[in-house]
């Protein structure tokens, strides 16, 4: 499995951003797909979560009401539209995926694969 991550930039307060990862090689029923980000100097912590088959997603609970995960099966990419930033969700987000991945909450150390990171700075 390898996953492609894209989207970042540079967004004032309250506006919005749409990260992407495209997933090549998706397999098992129960494969999931989600976003970590790691602020500066801090750990890296989950963003939200959807599985491949069933579109059941997870949110954190910092995020819950602003972002919101999706795929398209079609395009084997996994979006995540993010409204209302703040200055705190700026970070590099990291997608990742697991092959057997519907339960909450994830964790870092369980993820299989990951993706390249991708910044997102908002400005105050």
């Amino acid at each position: 499995v390898q996953l492609q991550a894209s989207g970042g930039g540079l967004v004032q307060t309250g506006g919005s951003l749409t990260l992407s990862c495209v997933a090549s090689g998706v397999s098992t029923d129960d494969f999931a797909i989600g976003w970590f980000r790691q602020a500066p100097g801090k750990e890296r912590e989950f963003v939200a979560r959807i599985i491949w088959s069933s579109g059941s997603t997870s949110y954190a609970e910092s995020v819950r009401g602003r972002f919101t995960i999706s795929r398209d099966n079609a395009k084997n990419t996994v979006y995540l539209q993010m409204n209302g930033l703040k200055p705190e969700d700026t970070a590099v987000y990291y997608c990742a995926a697991a092959l057997q991945g519907d339960y909450d909450p994830w964790e870092s150390d369980d993820m299989d694969y990951w993706g390249g990171g991708t910044l997102v700075t908002v400005s105050s």
